[in-house]
């Protein structure tokens, strides 16, 4: 029995063809292109206003976390909880 029209090795070759190809077009590069981000003044001058309040109002609010945990204070609100469960437990 003969077995013609397969042509798997053609495929290989245009495979091989295409990285050559590729290989040749960054050769001719000398190197990659990168990205870059410029951040204005005014922007770095917004993030650290906003940073500098920021940071010290989540510091007050861990604190008093911890402060009420710490205490025995701390009530976790259930139906919150399931809110937030709910959707995980209803995946059909």
């Amino acid at each position: 029995m003969k077995i013609n029209g397969t042509n798997r090795v053609g495929n290989i070759n245009e495979y091989k063809k295409s990285l050559e190809a590729r290989a040749h077009l960054q050769e001719g590069k000398k190197g990659k292109n990168k990205d870059q981000v410029e951040i204005s003044s005014m922007a770095k001058e917004l993030l650290e206003a906003q940073g500098a309040t920021g940071t010290e109002q989540k510091r007050e609010k861990l604190e008093s976390l911890r402060r009420s945990v710490d205490d025995g204070t701390y009530r976790v609100d259930a139906r919150k909880i399931a809110d937030k469960l709910l959707p995980y437990l209803n995946q059909d």
